[in-house]
């Protein structure tokens, strides 16, 4: 059984890196371990914690122990150096104020939990050597180290944590479907050399993500009613679905010039007729009609979903409102 561990630092929304390990730790792994690598105060961020797992949960990311804080193992920590000393090969194992580093605990735990593979970015590389001698000094056997390449900004240098979409929080809050970044992640794998940060892929994975939804599902994640997916279809991310959603259910007040009656007279006489939402387009667009001008009155706004998924999406009453509402007063 290959045992794996993703073990962040609890520093807040997990930067895309971050997240790569832990996908590509629960794609290789059989057994996953959480652990919070939280034994520097001066790194740990309040809610620090609390963040990361809500981001490996939107990912859908599952762990068959955990969260093992560090911190609570502290004495298991101390126990260990007491072996080794408070230096093990030029390396410090033991603060001056007693806590334990990095390297002593992160092979402690390692050792305690049966990990056989360490599955992490080519930035902890030269850590290897003296976590191995680490594990043979415990009586251990080291684990297998797997190092992947880190992803990288346009710059070329790691991705700074300040780019756009660099942590999964961002990507939540940019609409981007969780299935579109853990699919992202997943595409990489374990990518041998470094890669560039592809967020124009994300973005078309979130297309497709969205397009795969269920009408239901769409419009549980939009907030908006069923009777609006049709409308909704056409959005490149949730965000956008949300802002299609309030341009039909929340309209803009518009008021429109002398010049827009004559498309919306023309618009109401096919609404009396009953006629089907495409139908009703194409004829208004065959005589000529300002579909610009009708969509500003349903919505108030220039851009937005597909013009017959708006008409198709109101009850016939209240097109007839919007439009009548919309027209100049004479």
């Amino acid at each position: 059984m290959k045992r794996v561990r993703f073990a962040p630092s609890p520093t807040g929304s997990l930067h895309v890196g971050n997240a790569l390990s832990a996908v590509a730790n629960r794609e290789f792994g059989d057994w996953l371990l959480l652990r919070i690598d939280d034994t520097d105060p001066a790194r740990n961020v309040a809610g620090g914690e609390e963040e990361l797992l809500r981001d490996l949960e939107w990912l859908g990311l599952e762990w068959d122990e955990g969260p093992v804080r560090q911190s609570g193992r502290r004495e298991r920590h101390l126990e260990a150096a007491a072996q080794l000393g408070e230096r093990f090969d030029g390396t410090t194992l033991v603060r001056e104020d007693g806590t334990p580093t990095y390297h002593l605990a992160s092979v402690v735990d390692d050792v305690d939990f049966g990990i056989t593979h360490v599955i992490r970015g080519n930035d902890h590389r030269p850590n290897e050597a003296i976590h191995r001698r680490l594990f043979e000094a415990l009586g251990a056997s080291p684990p297998e180290f797997v190092h992947h390449g880190l992803i990288l900004g346009e710059d070329g240098k790691k991705l700074s944590k300040r780019a756009e979409g660099a942590t999964v929080a961002s990507l939540r809050e940019a609409g981007i479907p969780a299935e579109a970044a853990r699919s992202y992640l997943e595409e990489l794998g374990l990518p041998k050399h470094d890669v560039h940060y592809d967020l124009p892929r994300i973005r078309r994975l979130a297309i497709e993500a969205i397009g795969a939804m269920s009408d239901d599902e769409l419009a549980e994640r939009a907030g908006a009613p069923a009777a609006l997916v049709p409308a909704l279809r056409g959005a490149r991310d949730l965000n956008e679905a949300r802002d299609y959603a309030r341009s039909i259910l929340e309209p803009d007040p518009v008021d429109l010039p002398e010049a827009s009656r004559p498309t919306l007279e023309r618009f109401a006489e096919l609404l009396g007729a009953n006629a089907e939402a495409h139908a009703l387009i194409r004829e208004l667009k065959a005589v000529g009609g300002d579909l610009k001008t009708v969509r500003l009155a349903l919505t108030g706004r220039e851009r937005g979903p597909e013009l017959w998924a708006v008409v198709q999406a109101l009850s016939r009453e209240e097109a007839l409102r919007r439009a009548q509402r919309s027209l100049p007063q004479r």
